[in-house]
């Protein structure tokens, strides 16, 4: 094989004609950002000083499915060979599902923030550091699935722990990032602003103070850490809504001042204990302010107060609107719902209370709020409540969400039917649909619906579902007479 070289001027292998042409002469500044320039413009500092608090956590769910079985394994010619090794009563085969989810280290000592959806049911988890090397097998310390936080440990010291701070000091437009690992392509770090604080009523959590960002947050985000310009924890990245096609601009994190008030009562005390007013709330609408002549703006109205309680003990009935609790001011029932709820049982506490066109002061020692998932209920089955006569409903499990493409951040009851003509089919709840709400209680359990039912007595009922429709999906209300609040 020979090599011939044009090098005669003029050649068709050599030139512009062929194809090159000369480099043309550019502009370059290789210097490196100058330090006064890149504090005012560059977030990197920031980053490198946060990224090693963050983790990946990997789980392992072991599920275990039918044992598998075809009609031939009953023909006899098939016996005759193989004999009982492929009996009908076999062991059932096991599947393995996986997730993904981030962290934050909040302790040199190996403690760890995430979101109790992230390791909720896992029979495995592992935790491995910003350096995509180290890893360390978790256990979970403990979990509130009220606030979805958990608390995890893994054996290690000197861990880079992360700077917390006081998340009651944000402000909308307040530049934040978060940090954590969407979809599992690795350590990722996006920026935005604060878009909400104090954010309720999505029917997430039970006890809700969400801070709402524009940061993108995706699948793989959950659990992982937003900071302040400065670095600092402000929240847990939790949930996001979603159009079907990942972030939309639209994501909650839980406040670090609510998660670490959960992680201290787990750690100290090993569960979470709750204080108790003993009232049920009412909607406070321009409609019902105008009605009882009450002051426009913020406050809960107490639409009952429950017998034997803390309430009922001081005074309390229906119709007052409670104003302050221990001298902060009461944005409306949710609010007073989360303020109670931090306050430790044996707490005593002020009350600022209108009633009849004046303010009065009111105390009371909070009692502890009881679990909705272990009081008893006289009440009967739930096939018994005439309202969810025809609805067949059925706990979330993996099957269900990976059929019906459900988010693992989507907590509630799946309705896995509803017969056409009864009362919730006339509302439009319809099969598929997740049950996560009513009157604005959280129902997981069928014992949370029936709790949830007996102590409604306001004439609509509201009931909050999320819905996928086509392409979109999303959260809803549904309303329906209340026939116990037809009074």
């Amino acid at each position: 094989m020979f090599l011939i070289l044009a090098v005669v001027t003029g050649c068709p292998f050599s030139g512009p004609a062929a194809g090159f042409r000369a480099l043309p002469e550019l502009r370059e500044d290789l210097r490196p950002l100058p330090p006064e320039v890149k504090a005012r413009t560059s977030l990197a500092p920031v980053v490198k000083a946060v990224a090693p608090s963050v983790v990946t956590i990997y789980t392992t769910r072991i599920l275990q499915g039918e044992s598998f079985w075809h009609p031939f394994l009953d023909d006899p010619a098939f016996r005759r060979f193989f004999g009982d090794r492929f009996r009908r009563e076999g062991r059932p085969r096991e599947r393995r599902a996986r997730g993904l989810g981030s962290g934050v280290i909040v302790s040199r000592d190996g403690y760890i923030l995430t979101n109790n959806h992230v390791v909720e049911q896992a029979d495995e988890i592992r935790v491995r550091l910003a350096d995509g090397r180290t890893e360390f097998e978790a256990e979970v310390v403990g979990a509130d699935p009220h606030t979805d936080i958990a608390v995890l440990k893994v054996p290690a010291t000197n861990l880079p722990a992360i700077v917390m701070t006081d998340s009651d000091q944000l402000e909308v437009g307040d530049l934040v990032l978060a940090l954590g690992n969407p979809f599992g392509v690795g350590q990722t770090v996006t920026m935005g602003i604060v878009s909400a604080v104090g954010r309720g009523g999505l029917g997430l959590t039970d006890y809700e103070d969400f801070i709402q960002t524009d940061a993108p947050i995706n699948v793989g985000n959950s659990g992982g850490a937003l900071v302040d310009a400065l670095g600092r924890l402000v929240g847990i990245n939790t949930a996001i809504v979603t159009g079907g096609s990942g972030s939309v601009g639209v994501g909650f994190a839980v406040p670090v001042n609510m998660a670490r008030h959960v992680m201290e009562r787990l750690l100290t005390e090993g569960r979470i204990r709750r204080g108790y007013l003993g009232i049920y709330l009412r909607p406070l609408t321009p409609e019902v302010s105008r009605t009882l002549n009450l002051p426009e703006g913020s406050g809960a109205l107490v639409g009952g107060v429950a017998s034997g309680t803390p309430a009922e003990a001081a005074g309390l009935r229906e119709g007052d609107l409670i104003l302050e609790f221990n001298g902060r001011k009461v944005e409306d029932g949710r609010h007073l719902r989360l303020m109670a709820s931090q306050t430790a049982p044996g707490t005593s506490v002020h009350l600022k209370v209108w009633r009849d066109g004046t303010t009065r002061s009111v105390s009371l020692t909070l009692a502890e709020l009881p679990n909705p998932d272990t009081e008893a209920d006289d009440a009967g089955s739930l096939r018994r409540i005439d309202l969810l006569e025809g609805v067949e409903l059925a706990p979330l499990d993996e099957q269900v969400r990976q059929q019906d493409q459900i988010p693992d951040y989507i907590r509630g009851l799946w309705v896995r039917s509803v017969a056409e003509g009864s009362p919730l089919a006339e509302a439009g709840l319809r099969a598929g649909d997740v049950l996560l709400q009513i009157q604005g209680r959280n129902v997981r359990t069928e014992e949370a619906v029936r709790n949830a039912l007996r102590q409604a007595d306001e004439p609509e009922l509201r009931l909050r579902i999320w819905r996928r429709d086509g392409g979109r999906a999303g959260t809803q209300v549904l309303t329906i007479p209340n026939p116990r609040g037809q009074r």
